[in-house]
């Protein structure tokens, strides 16, 4: 096994509670509500290091915008060390992914580990955004799902964004020609046998680990229809099954149109918006409507859980403007003034 040993179950005062689902709702182990707020923490999908970074946003994530989550994308790749830097088989990756898990579990903060990149089955050479995961997506979730197996504060994301294959592959698999997110990669789609998202689920479980995990449905983790039509996880062995929705002003519907859709899936279905972004401003589709405060206020207003992004200034849309962790003052401001804590009741 690559994977460093697995971590110890916490079970001190410095922990967050463990989840579970039950019905729609994410409970605690004392069957109170979790209302899930935070941000992404982006770099470990592209850089083994984090680039000198990624404690420290952590840090600045749980201390200065008092998020209760972070979201941390990750490369399956990197963790057992084939990416063309790494040169001590993946230890110093799986090391940092370790402090930060650490850094959030100390701090009562939740962590979401994101399968992010992968590789459409060829390790070293095809690193990056694919379109379905693929075998060395499960031999990764077989890896890493037993160092975090049962630790209160983690949370497993199958895979990010699921894209451009029916509801029938994204379940159970199948043959799939490639649409990567990344224009050299396009120039040469791959055609691979993709894994469905049960049998990374059923990975992940048969490793001993019942951490809730979280599954996008397809567009890019925008659309819950085949979900809502029968295709939800089957998940009895475990702690629960969230599904995520990422919202961005790209996909040509108004925020009432979005709304629709979340309250149909949040009415059937555990829900989280592990990805939103955008800039305060007219809308794509309605240009008197300002759609980041909108979905903002939906947001709020449905008591629905979020993690926006990003804790980067590289990658837009950009939660800061540099290093320093100033807020960009038409998206940032407004997700730090959101996390601010609140009066009791």
């Amino acid at each position: 096994m690559a994977g460093c040993a697995r971590l110890p179950v916490r079970h001190d005062a410095t922990a967050p509670l463990p989840l579970k689902i039950v019905g729609t709702k994410i409970l605690n182990s004392k069957g109170k509500p979790v209302l899930l707020r935070g941000v992404n923490a982006a770099s470990l999908e592209w850089s083994s290091d984090g680039q000198g970074q990624i404690l420290r946003s952590v840090s600045t994530a749980i201390h200065d915008w008092h998020v209760n989550i972070i979201r941390l994308p990750l490369s399956q790749d990197r963790w057992f060390g084939k990416a063309p830097e790494q040169v001590d088989g993946g230890a110093a990756y799986r090391q940092l992914i370790h402090e930060v898990v650490d850094a959030c579990a100390t701090n009562q903060c939740y962590i979401i580990l994101d399968l992010h990149w992968s590789d459409c089955n060829e390790w070293r050479v095809n690193i990056g955004q694919h379109s379905m995961p693929d075998s060395n997506s499960v031999a990764f979730w077989k890896d890493f799902a037993p160092v975090y197996a049962n630790h209160p504060a983690v949370i497993f994301d199958l895979y990010n964004e699921p894209h451009d294959v029916s509801w029938d592959v994204w379940l159970h698999g199948g043959t799939i020609t490639d649409k990567p997110n990344n224009r050299r990669q396009m120039r040469n789609p791959k055609t691979f046998e993709a894994v469905g998202m049960q049998a990374l689920l059923d990975t992940v479980r048969g490793t001993g680990a019942k951490n809730v995990v979280i599954a996008g449905g397809l567009d890019w983790a925008y659309d819950f229809s085949g979900i809502l039509d029968g295709r939800q996880l089957s998940d009895p062995h475990g702690n629960g099954v969230i599904y995520a929705n990422h919202c961005y002003d790209n996909k040509n519907e108004s925020v009432d149109a979005w709304i629709v859709r979340m309250e149909t899936a949040s009415a059937k279905l555990p829900v989280i918006v592990s990805e939103f972004g955008g800039h305060a401003g007219p809308g794509k589709v309605n240009p008197s409507d300002n759609w980041l405060l909108h979905v903002m206020k939906a947001l709020d207003e449905h008591r629905w859980s979020w993690t926006a992004w990003d804790l980067h200034p590289g990658a837009g849309p950009t939660l800061i403007s540099d290093w320093n962790y100033t807020p960009t003052p038409d998206f940032g401001v407004h997700v730090k003034k959101a996390l601010e804590p609140r009066p009791a009741g």
